[in-house]
């Protein structure tokens, strides 16, 4: 097929989820630059439609309930409305429908091209019979794709993947979940909420790059909520009676027989949720001479430098949506930067931008920054602290207040370096841990940090207190 040029565009990006999405705003904000969104699918990527919001909204309902239920004076709770549940999901997936993104996209003066782009020399990207050329800069946002272990019988079985379990129309009687990671844990979560039977089958342990205490409380909270949870399981075979291909979030097919640790497991549905991988497959880097991504601190591709930038999954350093558009709005700003005549290391790099990540499992796990064990390959003197989440403000929230508090400091330069909260509603105390670690705001000045009263917000001084006791003692 013969493609023609199109006028040249100053930037182009290929993947309109919100990571490609803030590569093109930031790269042409204030400007008269113009931008190229390049999508496949929907405008608003996996994020909007199958992952962040959508489980999201599955999840608040049953957290609301757990909350109303161990509080005194709000009576009997009636199950989950399932109907009502997936509706409101739907409202948040705005149906499966990007018209709204798109209207986004082109106020803001963005081009939305449809199709698939594809790299086929410095700058130019083909995009079905279009040839769109960047004056200035290509950025790759093209996410990630789930992966499956090789077992015997897997693919034959059609199971569902991620996108059928936050894109759900009907609730399994019974499922197993293959997984112990964060989108296996929270699909177990809200699966278990709507009333169905799951077993968990993960091939290590939970959580595996959290802080011990976030992997034991999630584990005995799926237990309380009735899940069959098998750790160090051994998947061996699965087998489906007439699999067919019935859509994305229907049940794929007859019952399902999955070997265990040599025992076998009959369910209506299995979940594989395994992990992903960078989505580079015919994106065209043979033809820029490149065998894979590697990024810099300000997203520049090693091996095209000055010309093309990689963010969020694709650039293979993190995969969570915030941690990509913060990748993508460092891009956008370098980008900028040097089409004005500027240079790129005028824009602070992502380099140790601290981590940050909420399990909304019940209870929910925040994270930022490093566990001890990453400290301590770091050659980080480490002294940690490890208190329970118990203040009045907890107390106060709900009957079964309680969790842990893990806070990892640099004894060296007295700052925190990695913070871990296990408790119900410890995403909303993640961002103070987040300051304080990206800040390296010393301990002895957090101390003046004073948390109002009688809020959960007082686990803070709690945490620099029991610091300061530890050091006092030694």
């Amino acid at each position: 097929m013969t493609t023609t040029p199109d006028p040249t565009h100053d930037v182009i990006v290929i993947g309109g989820g919100p990571v490609g999405e803030n590569a093109a705003q930031y790269a042409i904000a204030g400007s008269d630059r113009t931008a190229a969104l390049v999508e496949a699918e929907l405008v608003g990527g996996e994020c909007s439609y199958w992952a962040c919001m959508p489980s999201k909204a599955l999840l608040v309902p049953p957290a609301v309930r757990s909350l109303a239920q161990h509080m005194p004076g709000l009576g009997p709770q009636a199950p989950l409305d399932v109907d009502a549940v997936l509706a409101r999901r739907d409202s948040f997936t705005s149906g499966w429908d990007d018209s709204g993104q798109v209207e986004w996209a082109e106020g803001v003066g963005i081009e939305v091209v449809r199709g698939r782009g594809r790299l086929t020399g410095e700058r130019t990207v083909v995009v079905g019979d279009r040839t769109l050329v960047a004056r200035h800069a290509v950025v790759l946002a093209t996410g990630s794709t789930p992966t499956a272990p090789p077992i015997d019988g897997l693919a034959d079985a059609m199971p569902w993947g991620s996108r059928d379990a936050t894109a759900m129309h009907e609730v399994p009687g019974s499922i197993l979940v293959v997984g112990g990671g964060v989108v296996a844990c929270e699909a177990a979560t809200w699966l278990a909420a709507l009333g169905a039977r799951v077993t968990l089958a993960a091939r290590g342990g939970l959580l595996a790059r959290l802080e011990p205490e976030a992997a034991e409380a999630v584990e005995a909270g799926l237990r309380e909520a009735g899940v069959d949870v098998r750790l160090h399981a051994d998947v061996q075979r699965v087998r489906r009676h007439a699999p067919e291909a019935t859509g994305t979030g229907h049940v794929h097919g007859g019952a399902v027989t999955t070997t265990i640790d040599q025992a076998e497991l009959v369910t209506d549905e299995i979940l594989v949720a395994t992990g992903r991988r960078p989505a580079t497959d015919d994106l065209g880097l043979d033809a820029v001479g490149l065998d894979r991504i590697v990024v810099d601190g300000r997203q520049r591709v090693a091996g095209a430098e000055g010309w093309l930038y990689a963010t969020g999954d694709v650039a293979g350093r993190w995969q969570l949506t915030h941690m990509g558009k913060h990748e993508a709005r460092i891009a956008g700003e370098v980008i900028g930067r040097v089409a004005d005549g500027g240079r790129a290391d005028e824009v602070v790099g992502v380099d140790d931008d601290p981590l940050t990540q909420v399990v909304f499992t019940d209870p929910e796990v925040a994270a930022v920054g490093l566990t001890q064990a990453e400290a301590e390959e770091r050659g980080i003197r480490v002294e940690r602290v490890a208190i329970d989440l118990a203040v009045a403000g907890t107390s106060l929230a709900r009957d079964d207040a309680g969790g842990r508090v893990v806070v990892v400091v640099d004894a060296d330069r007295d700052v925190l370096v990695g913070a871990t909260l296990v408790g119900h509603g410890v995403a909303e105390l993640l961002h103070a841990a987040t300051v304080a670690v990206a800040a390296q705001v010393p301990t002895a000045r957090l101390w003046h940090a004073v948390p109002s009263y009688p809020t959960a917000s007082e686990i803070w001084l709690r945490v620099v207190e029991d610091l300061r006791r530890q050091r006092r003692e030694r």
